[in-house]
């Protein structure tokens, strides 16, 4: 009976007992003494420890005399624990998680803390490999409970310990695929125009009365408020810069945004007013500031436009979006590729943009040149992920005297070595590339690249020459296959009898010659398969008739044959050459269908000239544009546009000619039967009479 194992309950009272008195004391010996002591497997302990120590947590999470440094005493004591090797290694992470739960956002900040610093504690080989889903977890949890615009700093904390817990390549916190955030929209347009008059003339008024000196201000309308904040559309979902009508409307808000920031100029005020000195609190308070959300209240624009942080955010945003449109990314569809004219306005605006940088006080030219920094690593980042985000690894170190180390001898290289320099450079980049990774891996990131690996670093060049086989085959080097008349020359000179060369030595009864002929005929001849009711004979007897009607297909070579031939030969040579009226018959019908090709090949390139020369100018368009400008949406919805594209030219605020004008011309960019004759049909059906007749 001496060994009969312990119950759960047994050990699960004697564990209590152990840990609330080891606890007490801060030590975990007694605890080990008492581990040991205990007759049961280590699987059924460990167990049981961890459900204990939950069930004490419970308690002291109840008793309201223990604060947050309590709670991080026991977490601490649970991971001695865990090095003892009497819990398992994700127990403190499950206490971590149970202690969030039950607590306020309040002491939840406080506590966090305690898991910011011991980070180096859960990146132990002991605890990572346990404790990193659990970690996760809690994290998102914690994210969940939070709000992003009341509790930004919280969130900003959890954000960045999960990027210092997680290595750097840790696919789980990267955006692989290059997603958007969609359903981060800015709601504007609570009031109307007229509010906004009344508004701006109000704080005008108050503007003039509190300081009598004439200085430019900058002129807000609902035109310029509506613009503004409908640019944050567009950086919410850059991919609509794609779409030629959402491309117009956001570029012609961007440059009617910015030139209002290039006409309304901030200016230092700390220089131009004469203050007292700031004191460490006013500075402390300007170092925090920071903006959740955007407030798109009317009234706030005229302050947040002179507010320096606010501009710089905004210009900010231009960067990042211009460098994503300019960028190469792995996942972005193929046809989403900017335009040259698009590439042109792109680069301008940056540098404008830039300049604005620049211009915005306080340091202006400092923080300008920390932007392009920082955007410049961005390139280096993007690149990264589009080669699939390998694990980086740490240089090797310098051998001694070499240019690294600072050394003024050269360095002592060994034979080998130098034999090994002096290999052919061809292929270099492939080998040092995959040099370092398994064989599997490498193939692998190869076939993303569209590259083969053959295992030689010349056969790899020969085989990347072009990476597609089907399209290498179809290149016109490879076609070993010769044309009908070359092949067939010297047998058709041997079929006219003025050579007189006899039937047992003619090229049509050798074999060889025979079998490629008949080859070279499937793929080149049409009279192969002709049909006829005629039976196939002997196959020289075959091949002189297909010959006959290949010399026939070469009316020049035929004429001048003729002409070398004495006069006297000409009856017996036209009735040597004399064919079955069914053979006529058949070669008439043949060059029949030639000439329906002709003829049909003939209409199609005169289409193709007809269609060109009836697209439709830019003086049609504008006389058209003049007449339809009242029924502009009538006509875009005719010409296949869609209710959002309609929309967004509505958001342009344009005359309804520009608008009808616009219409036009990506109607005639976009529509191959764009010609005057088919807009003036549907002019006439949607009955705009006048319309129709401008474009004569």
């Amino acid at each position: 009976m001496a060994n009969k194992l312990c119950s759960f309950e047994t050990m699960r009272s004697d564990f209590m007992a152990s840990v609330k008195q080891c606890f007490s004391l801060g030590n975990v010996e007694p605890l080990q003494i008492k581990y040991a002591s205990i007759n049961a497997n280590e699987a059924d302990k460990r167990s049981t420890l961890d459900q204990v120590m939950r069930d004490y947590l419970i308690q002291l999470l109840s008793d309201p005399k223990h604060d947050v440094s309590t709670w991080e005493g026991f977490v601490q004591f649970c991971i001695k624990a865990c090095r003892s090797e009497m819990c398992t290694a994700s127990i403190p992470f499950s206490l971590l998680g149970d202690i969030f739960d039950a607590l306020t956002l309040e002491h939840c900040e406080k506590l966090f803390a305690f898991v910011e610093n011991g980070v180096n504690i859960w990146r132990e080989e002991l605890f990572f490999s346990a404790c990193k889903n659990n970690l996760l977890r809690m994290c998102n949890d914690l994210l969940r409970r939070l709000s992003r615009s009341q509790n930004t700093v919280f969130c900003g904390r959890i954000l960045l310990f999960l990027a210092k817990f997680f290595p750097f390549s840790e696919r789980s916190g990267l955006n692989v695929v290059s997603e958007f955030n969609l359903d981060n929209i800015t709601e504007f347009g609570a009031e109307d125009e007229a509010d906004l008059k009344d508004i701006l003339s109000e704080k005008d008024d108050a503007m003039e009365d509190v300081d009598d000196k004439n200085e430019p201000k900058l002129k807000i309308d609902y035109n310029l408020y509506r613009k503004f904040w409908a640019l944050q559309d567009v950086f919410r979902n850059p991919n609509q810069c794609y779409n030629k009508v959402q491309w117009k409307a956001f570029s012609l808000h961007a440059s009617n945004v910015l030139s209002a920031f290039s006409s309304f100029k901030l200016e230092d005020l700390q220089g131009k007013r004469k203050r007292p000195q700031a004191n460490a609190r006013d500075i402390d308070a300007q170092s925090q500031q920071y903006f959740a959300k955007f407030l798109t209240n009317q009234k706030l624009l005229d302050l947040q436009l002179s507010d320096s942080n606010f501009r710089r955010y905004v210009l900010l945003q231009f960067l990042i979006l211009f460098q994503y449109l300019n960028s190469s990314v792995k996942f972005r569809p193929e046809i989403h590729e900017m335009k040259p004219e698009q590439s042109d306005w792109v680069k301008e605006t940056t540098d404008l943009i830039y300049r604005l940088l620049a211009e915005t006080p306080p340091d202006g030219t400092a923080f300008a040149q920390a932007v392009r920094h920082i955007l410049k690593r961005e390139e280096h980042w993007n690149s990264w992920k589009n080669e699939g985000c390998p694990v980086f690894q740490k240089p090797n170190q310098a051998p001694v005297g070499s240019e690294d180390s600072g050394g003024d001898e050269s360095p002592i290289v060994s034979d080998k070595e130098a034999a090994k320099d002096k290999r052919p450079k061809a292929g270099g980049p492939i080998r040092n590339k995959f040099s370092h990774k398994h064989l599997g891996d490498q193939i692998r990131e190869a076939s993303t690249m569209s590259r083969y690996l053959m295992g030689n670093v010349e056969l790899t060049r020969l085989w990347n020459l072009n990476p597609n086989n089907l399209d290498a085959c179809k290149s016109k080097e490879r076609d070993f296959l010769p044309s009908l008349e070359n092949y067939f020359e010297e047998a058709i000179m041997q079929s006219d009898p003025a050579s007189m060369i006899e039937n047992e030595y003619k090229r049509v009864n050798d074999g060889n010659f025979g079998w490629r002929a008949l080859r070279l005929l499937a793929r080149r001849s049409p009279h192969f398969f002709t049909h006829s009711n005629n039976p196939i004979n002997k196959l020289p007897e075959y091949l002189e008739t297909m010959i006959k009607k290949i010399a026939k297909d070469r009316p020049q070579v035929a004429s001048s044959e003729s002409a070398k031939q004495p006069s006297t030969a000409g009856a017996e040579t036209t009735a040597a050459n004399a064919e079955p009226e069914l053979e006529d018959d058949e070669v008439l019908k043949t060059v029949e269908k030639e000439d329906n090709r002709s003829e049909v090949q003939d209409f199609e390139d005169g289409e193709v000239v007809r269609k060109e020369s009836e697209k439709i100018s830019n003086a049609q368009i504008a006389a058209v544009a003049e007449k339809v400008a009242g029924q502009w949406r009538k006509l875009a919805t005719k010409l296949g546009f869609q209710p959002h594209e309609i929309e967004n030219l509505e958001y342009l605020n344009q005359s309804d000619v520009a608008n009808a004008r616009d219409v036009l011309e990506i109607w005639a960019d976009d529509d191959e039967d764009a010609i005057s004759e088919n807009l003036a049909y549907i002019l006439e059906g949607l009955g705009m009479t006048e319309a129709a007749e401008a474009l004569s």
